[in-house]
């Protein structure tokens, strides 16, 4: 079968273990950033609920993201032969994502993350099994979507790079993980076949190994290692994005009330620029797209129960404020008072 969207990486099982503001202190800096959880060591904790969520993940969201969306998508992915792995299959199938990509390993555990949710914001405990990672034949869908992978994956990542390079016709979305961001230099030739990079500020800045504010900066850096657009988040303040035709701020889609639960917001916001694009849309329209799917995601529990059909993000839409629209940075750091002004058409479907 012939895909519009195939993803790329680990999926796993999320346990979301909700904690009492009772039981825990949160502490932050003046900016409300590099915050921590304290709670007492040697005690016995109340938690206030514990929801299981299966066949998550980035690459897993981003593939269920794009099926909602309307293209025709798979996940390449490995899992344990457990009850674990069971219940991933049954919720890819009932997202309508194919699982002929999956490989299933016999006497091993499916990925299994606790998610520490606190507040509307969580801390998550990860951990990837060692599988022993191998090519799939995909023939050549119109687009990948590359994202997380475990640490020993890395002789794994060489052989999708030359894979990424005997695929010219291969339009590659990357979205490096924890893992991933930190090793640059070897996944250099991945960088080199990227169409479209995504990732948040404090993400950039591990992988150009830099201290750099500026997300102008940022962005021409992350393209100089060659992806054709660079998209860096910035969570509920907006999204930025770079072509060799500028840059432009695009900001959050508003919040209909409070949000729920944080988790996947980034990885909606991805997939669905990507999905866009992949639907022939201008990057000016992908990147209103894909603010709205984060929105919808951050009411919800978990990264997928607020993913949107196509139906209704385009509903979202046409009722958001008349300034949601990316707007040029002419100069760094000024994106929030230039005047607003549309990005060229992407061409590069």
């Amino acid at each position: 079968m012939k895909y519009d969207f195939v993803a790329i990486g680990d999926m796993v099982t999320d346990a979301f273990i909700r904690l009492t503001p009772e039981d825990g202190v949160l502490t932050c800096d003046v900016n409300h950033e590099h915050c921590r959880i304290s709670i007492p060591f040697g005690d016995k904790i109340p938690y206030e609920n514990v929801w299981i969520v299966p066949a998550v993940g980035n690459p897993a969201n981003a593939a269920v993201s794009a099926s909602r969306l309307g293209l025709k998508t798979a996940l390449a992915s490995d899992i344990g032969d457990d009850a674990q792995g069971k219940e991933c299959l049954a919720a890819l199938a009932a997202n309508a994502v194919s699982a002929e990509f999956i490989q299933t390993h016999a006497g091993m555990k499916t990925n299994y993350h606790y998610v520490l949710w606190y507040g509307d914001d969580r801390t998550i405990l990860i951990k990837h099994e060692e599988y022993p990672y191998r090519l799939r034949d995909m023939d050549s869908p119109r687009w990948v979507y590359f994202s997380s992978l475990a640490s020993h994956s890395l002789d794994y990542q060489d052989k999708l790079a030359g894979w990424f390079e005997a695929h010219p016709e291969v339009k590659l979305a990357f979205q490096p993980n924890t893992f991933q961001i930190r090793s640059t230099e070897r996944l250099k030739r991945i960088y080199a076949r990227t169409e479209v990079f995504f990732c948040n500020k404090e993400e950039a800045q591990i992988v150009l190994g830099s201290s750099e504010e500026d997300m102008s900066t940022l962005m021409a850096r992350i393209r100089a290692l060659g992806p054709k657009i660079a998209i860096v988040t910035d969570g509920p303040r907006g999204a930025y994005a770079q072509t060799e035709a500028g840059s432009w701020f695009m900001p959050a889609y508003p919040d209909p009330k409070p949000p729920y639960e944080r988790t996947g917001a980034g990885d909606a916001f991805s997939s669905t620029v990507t999905v866009a694009l992949a639907l022939g849309l201008p990057l000016e329209e992908a990147l209103r797209w894909g603010p709205v799917n984060a929105m919808a995601v951050v009411q919800e529990v978990g990264a997928q129960a607020g993913l949107l059909t196509r139906e209704k993000l385009e509903a979202y839409l046409k009722v958001a404020p008349s300034d949601y629209r990316p707007r040029r940075i002419d100069e760094p750091q000024s994106s929030l008072g230039t005047a607003p002004s549309q990005p060229p058409a992407y061409t590069g479907q």
